[in-house]
């Protein structure tokens, strides 16, 4: 058995049982990965994939539970490269980060600022996707860190450090009738117009909805994106009023009125995930420090000792109320 095989076998799984696509992957050819799947599945004696002729459809029960040995086997070589590289290049690597649309363009750009000045040979790739994408990239080992509002309850096989809350604004042009009003805005009179927002799983969705149900409203949503920057731009077309995260709205936005909704909906959580048992770099350590400067080096590796992510938010809890 070879560590190449492993990989080859989890890649084919990535890649939805296409053969061809996992070689393109791995800059290898197809004929070579179907030999070294055939090899393998023959040194066990059992048959890791389900066929049709052959053609690869899924996994036998047998072989799901190798993909899953596989899949941490692969990822603890990636812990043991990178406890050699922190020895010989503690300034030197790569960061892969997984997150919205939201975070991507309003929150980090002056966090990698700060951490590309700090450590300017370690290569950052940004990877923009839905909670679900997020979660897969994490797990499988595409990416080191995920960064994530929604859908916390995918993150139980995962360290989920609570990082800061967040809430909402309503956008109008300024000729709108709710840009004139001075009373408070209540989820009644936004119910009387259409409404745009994000698509549903990203960035505090859900608790949007919920302050809908609450009153008995049904919301007329008409335009939904998964970007704060689209949401604007059919705000200013006149499509409807946009609700979306309060830092989205910037300086730039002159065009456009932000009006306060934090007293109608459920403050939102930014979490920041990372595999448990993975190595983190010192680099790692000090931009999740950047990000949320309560989530120091000792505060993390505290974390990690924890069972669950419910005792990581309890544990953050009472640090908060410690610091009070």
């Amino acid at each position: 058995m070879k560590l190449q095989q492993l990989r080859y076998i989890v890649e084919i799984v990535n890649q939805n049982f296409n053969i061809t696509e996992a070689a393109e992957v791995l800059y290898t050819s197809q004929p070579g990965v179907s030999k070294q799947v055939r090899l393998l599945e023959s040194e066990l004696g059992i048959n890791i994939f389900e066929r049709n002729g052959k053609h690869i459809k899924g996994l036998t029960p047998t072989g799901a539970q190798i993909i899953s040995i596989a899949r941490e086997l692969l990822l603890k070589t990636q812990g043991i490269r990178a406890v050699a590289e922190e020895e010989t290049h503690p300034n030197k690597g790569s960061l892969r980060i997984a997150t919205t649309n939201t975070q991507a363009r309003y929150v980090l750009p002056s966090i990698i600022e700060k951490f590309k000045a700090q450590y300017p040979e370690v290569n950052l790739h940004l990877h923009q996707g839905s909670p679900n994408q997020i979660y897969d990239a994490l797990m499988l080992g595409e990416v080191d860190i995920a960064i994530t509002t929604e859908a916390q309850y995918l993150f139980e096989s995962a360290v989920l450090l609570p990082c800061y809350l967040w809430n909402r604004s309503v956008i109008v042009k300024p000729d709108h009738p709710l840009a004139k009003q001075n009373q408070k805005l209540t989820v009644e009179e936004l119910g009387k117009y259409n409404l745009i927002t994000y698509t549903f799983g990203f960035t505090g969705r859900s608790d949007l909805d919920h302050a809908f149900n609450k009153v008995g409203i049904l919301p007329n949503i008409v335009f939904t994106a998964t970007d704060a920057d689209v949401i604007k731009t059919y705000v200013r077309l006149g499509l409807g009023v946009g609700i979306m995260a309060s830092m989205a709205y910037t300086k730039d936005d002159v065009d456009l009125v932000a009006i306060d909704a934090s007293h109608l909906f459920q403050s939102s959580m930014t979490q920041i995930a990372f595999r448990r048992g993975m190595f983190l770099r010192n680099y790692m350590y000090d931009f999740i420090n950047y990000f949320s400067p309560h989530l120091t080096k000792m505060r993390v590796e505290e974390a990690e000792q924890l069972r669950d992510n419910s005792a990581i938010l309890r544990l953050f809890e009472k640090i908060t109320l410690e610091e009070k």
